[in-house]
């Protein structure tokens, strides 16, 4: 099992042969597939029907990808250009990321001067072109209770990596792919502490910040001014009871 990548047209291509995977994009849940797509779309975009939209971007690209592999593929839509794509590789494990942060999600925390809500302009839950999307795959093969605790450790360093670099856990679109081979020896665990778990760690972070450098600048001064002046995104959240029981 290895992982080719290649762009062309706006959409990103991940094969593995033989791999199963875990999504949380809209057509998310396991799958078993040979390919891995993450697509761009263009400002201004409105289409609702997303399946048949990736049919026709990969339908469009050289990649000569027969439909019914298309059909049964995950596939992540972003607003950010794959020239901005970043890869990192480590032990078993390849992560793929785009990155755009025009639409954060902040989650203010409880202070002894507020009560957690954000009332800053612009965060009043409307949807941008930013979104994280990531696209992580082991040579091992992880069975699925593993495989869906890589998305966990995914989303712990996506989210540490941008706290650190542009002060916002994540933004409203978000998604993770996860993925693993599907023979040799079962690996049933996948957690920060395993091999396959700080490899995905160091992957997503350094291929996220990357991805930042990428298309923010290297200074990223730029990312976190993005943040700031987000016209999207959410911060305020609503007022919880918290009891014993």
């Amino acid at each position: 099992m290895g992982f080719d990548i290649a762009v062309d047209d706006g959409v990103l291509r991940v094969r593995s042969a033989d791999s199963r995977w875990l999504s949380t994009g809209w057509d998310g849940g396991y799958v078993s597939s040979d390919l891995v797509y993450n697509v761009t779309v263009p400002e201004g975009w409105t289409r609702t029907d997303l399946d048949a939209y990736v049919r026709e971007r990969v339908r469009a690209t050289r990649f000569g990808d027969a439909p019914d592999t298309v059909d049964s593929a995950p596939a992540l839509l972003t607003g950010v250009d794959m020239e901005h794509a970043r890869v990192a590789r480590a032990d078993s494990v390849t992560a793929v990321t785009t990155a755009g942060l025009s639409n954060p999600a902040v989650l203010p925390q409880p202070s002894e001067a507020g009560t957690g809500q954000d009332s800053r302009p612009g965060r009043a839950g409307r949807q941008g072109p930013g979104t994280v999307n990531i696209i992580v795959g082991t040579k091992r093969r992880l069975t699925d209770g593993a495989l869906a605790n890589l998305v966990a450790v995914v989303a712990e360093a996506k989210t540490s990596t941008l706290l650190a670099v542009a002060d916002v856990p994540g933004t409203t679109t978000d998604a993770v792919v996860v993925g693993s081979a599907t023979d040799g020896p079962t690996t049933p665990f996948s957690g920060t502490g395993t091999a396959v778990g700080m490899a995905a760690r160091a992957c997503v972070r350094d291929a996220l910040v990357a991805s930042l450098r990428s298309r923010y600048g290297d200074s990223l001064e730029a990312a976190v001014s993005a943040v700031a002046e987000a016209p999207y995104g959410v911060g305020a959240h609503p007022v919880t009871e918290v009891t014993r029981r």
